[in-house]
């Protein structure tokens, strides 16, 4: 069955994920706060998502961790995407670079991606928030970084892209003047196809104890910690932070298979959501 992208659903989701975001951004409580007297409390008026074993509030703390996922995967897909188009952009300057670029990309998809994480997670601070961002950046440029050298080859190959390099032009001029403005397009929707899978995998690096820092909440630490307390019937602890980071990856990748369905009505797109999964 097809699934139809309309204007209006994408535009109130995007309105939604950034009410969301603001949210969080200017909520007044931290959710560091500790009540002894109203620790492991059920989901209520007074607190949203219930209050954990230190009585801390769980709505607060998972807002705060939604904030931190988005800042440091916003940071990571930012890096990781620059990466991808710098290296596509290389692999077009003789046969040589496309081989090295080509060889660069399959060794890093021919290893385990949560392998892959993980010592890179250790190389650059596996206790350290810089080591989760560089992890992130360093371990999902390769798919991007195929599509993009494909779609540049696709214009390479165009008639007036061989016009405008017998001009004289420096081959930096000619890729800079008619190259990246039409991938450009396709690098942005990339770039937001990777942001989910950033957070989901950001997640997960947290869940078994990097980039963690005691002070600042991370849903992959809210969740981690909540796992110890679920067969004591605390439910909520694991499904309401858990449940929100569902919800915004959900709309993320609605949002971008949207632009991929926009984008695909063009002359020259190549761009497919399976080729992030």
């Amino acid at each position: 069955m097809k699934k139809v992208f309309t204007q209006p659903t994408v535009l109130a989701l995007s309105l939604c994920l950034l009410a969301l975001i603001l949210l969080a951004g200017f909520w007044p409580s931290s959710g560091s706060e500790l009540s002894l007297l109203e620790k492991n409390l059920p989901p209520s008026l007074n607190h949203l998502f219930g209050t954990d074993w230190l009585g801390r509030d769980l709505f607060s703390r998972s807002l705060k961790a939604l904030l931190a996922s988005f800042y440091t995967g916003g940071l990571a897909v930012t890096l990781s995407c620059s990466i991808a188009l710098l290296l596509a952009m290389f692999a077009q300057v003789n046969c040589a670079a496309r081989w090295c670029v080509d060889l660069l990309v399959d060794v890093f998809m021919s290893l385990p991606h949560l392998l892959l994480l993980i010592l890179l997670a250790l190389v650059f601070g596996g206790g350290a928030q810089h080591g989760l961002i560089m992890a992130i950046a360093l371990s999902h440029w390769p798919r991007l970084t195929r599509l993009l050298r494909f779609e540049m080859q696709a214009i390479n190959n165009a008639p007036y892209f061989q016009l405008a390099k017998q001009f004289g032009q420096s081959p930096l001029t000619v890729i800079r003047r008619h190259m990246l403005p039409h991938v450009i397009p396709q690098w942005l929707v990339g770039g937001m196809l990777l942001f989910p899978h950033a957070l989901t995998h950001m997640a997960a690096l947290t869940f078994l104890g990097f980039g963690l820092d005691p002070v600042n909440p991370s849903m992959g630490a809210l969740l981690s910690q909540a796992s110890q307390y679920l067969l004591t019937g605390h439910w909520w602890l694991a499904l309401c932070p858990g449940g929100l980071l569902l919800i915004c990856l959900l709309i993320l990748s609605y949002i971008a298979n949207a632009f991929i369905t926009a984008l695909r009505q063009g002359p020259q797109t190549h761009v497919s959501g399976g080729e992030f999964a």
